[in-house]
């Protein structure tokens, strides 16, 4: 089945007519991945939204996502002696509104949970004379065909009632780990397929276990012979007398000879805690999140022991990778000149305690005895402080020792005033 005939099911039998020429093809196992999700071992079909319902996945495309949305991507220019920030259209649009249906945060956090789930994200970029950007449209990657067409890429989705092709000009193309010319590997269809069906089906054991009162399956025994209107009637009143969590504490009363046998595993048994509190785990590996960061505190992390050095963490070994992704596409698709460039400013992520940055200032300002290496307004703009007149100024040692000395306070000392 291609594309254009999946389409058509799809609308309902309507024929669309596509705008470029469709060349892709889905086998039944590729389109039965892309609407139902691939089995797991344990039976549980894995996708992109059966996977968000545990806990673990959610919690960390969230933290990784709100994490990278919530940082300012400034804009800067290259010049002789460094670089200086810019602001024009191109920051509103990565900082603010990058279209109008929604704000910066919405659409990095929808490319991120993209890119964590499906493998890529994928944003349209709207030019207009001139090739001056106008806007950035978020796609869905799961709805966007990929080809490569002499050496270049081609995007083909469908809009507006019609089928679009862009260039790999056009389409800011963020792939996670494992880019494979077209596209980028999914966290949950490669490395937690496994760990998240374990979850999905821990999950749902645990709810029927619960929903049955807490009780493990039992088999009833009873002497003699019994006819099948009689065994459907036992039936009938075992489920209504000790079925269901709201019959969990009745007493249970067996007559004339019925035994009571276990056929399941009890959750102790199963090890049904350990097992979910692994899969826990298991997932947070897989984004590359360390456990405590998504609730997983049974034990201790190796990240340091404060705030602050687990943020460093987080920022170096799970974001950096992510944010490096981000900023090069940006550079190679949205300027035409190798002196503008943006960055991330992940300060806020690695600013300790009020003491911590205290000390560091001071160290930064030169303290009594080295070159500095920060101004006051440089530090000022850290913590959002307005710039003072003269605070551009980057102190020597020599600026200490030129400076006046302390003035005698007319406080009368502890001898003089005994």
């Amino acid at each position: 089945m291609n594309l254009r005939s999946l389409f058509k099911r799809l609308r309902g039998g309507h024929d669309v007519t596509p705008a470029v020429n469709n060349s892709l093809s889905l086998g039944s196992a590729e389109l039965y991945e892309l609407l139902a999700g691939s089995p797991a071992a344990s039976g549980v079909a894995v996708n992109e939204a059966s996977a968000m319902r545990v806990t673990a996945v959610y919690a960390c495309v969230r933290l990784i996502a709100g994490a990278i949305a919530s940082l300012p991507l400034a804009v800067y220019r290259r010049t002789d002696d460094g670089r200086e920030r810019v602001r024009n259209d191109l920051w509103w649009l990565l900082n603010e509104q990058p279209c109008p249906t929604v704000s910066a945060a919405v659409f990095w956090e929808y490319l991120l949970a993209q890119m964590l789930l499906s493998g890529d994200a994928l944003a349209e970029i709207e030019r207009g004379r001139g090739g001056a950007i106008r806007g950035l449209i978020p796609l869905d990657s799961r709805a966007v065909g990929i080809r490569n067409v002499s050496g270049r890429l081609r995007y083909e989705f469908f809009r507006d009632g019609q089928w679009l092709g862009r260039d790999q000009d056009d389409i800011l193309h963020i792939p996670g780990f494992g880019f494979d010319g077209t596209r980028g590997m999914s966290v949950i269809r490669h490395a937690a397929r496994e760990a998240i069906g374990l979850a999905l089906a821990a999950e749902a054991f645990s709810s029927r276990f619960f929903a049955s009162g807490a009780h493990p399956d039992v088999a009833l025994k009873v002497p003699g012979k019994m006819t099948q209107e009689q065994i459907d009637n036992l039936r009938r009143i075992w489920a209504s007398k000790y079925g269901g969590a709201h019959n969990a504490s009745l007493p249970i009363v067996l007559t004339e000879g019925t035994d009571l046998k276990e056929v399941t595993l009890s959750a102790q048994d199963s090890q049904l805690i350990e097992a979910r509190r692994f899969q826990v785990a298991d997932i947070a590996r897989a984004f590359g999140v360390p456990p405590h960061m998504v609730g997983e505190t049974d034990k201790s992390t190796s990240w340091g022991s404060g705030i602050e050095q687990q943020g460093i963490g987080f920022v170096q070994y799970t974001l950096a990778p992510h944010l490096n992704r981000i900023e090069q596409e940006i550079n190679r698709k949205c300027f035409r000149t190798e002196r503008l460039f943006v960055e991330f400013n992940v300060e806020g992520l690695l600013r300790g305690d009020s003491k911590a940055r205290a000390e560091y200032y001071t160290r930064a300002l030169g303290g009594t005895q080295n070159p500095a290496w920060m101004t006051p307004n440089e530090i000022r703009q850290l913590e959002n402080l307005p710039p003072l007149a003269g605070g551009d100024h980057l102190a020597q040692p020599k600026d200490f020792h030129d400076a006046p000395p302390t003035t005698q306070t007319d406080e009368p000392t502890t001898a003089t005033a005994a």
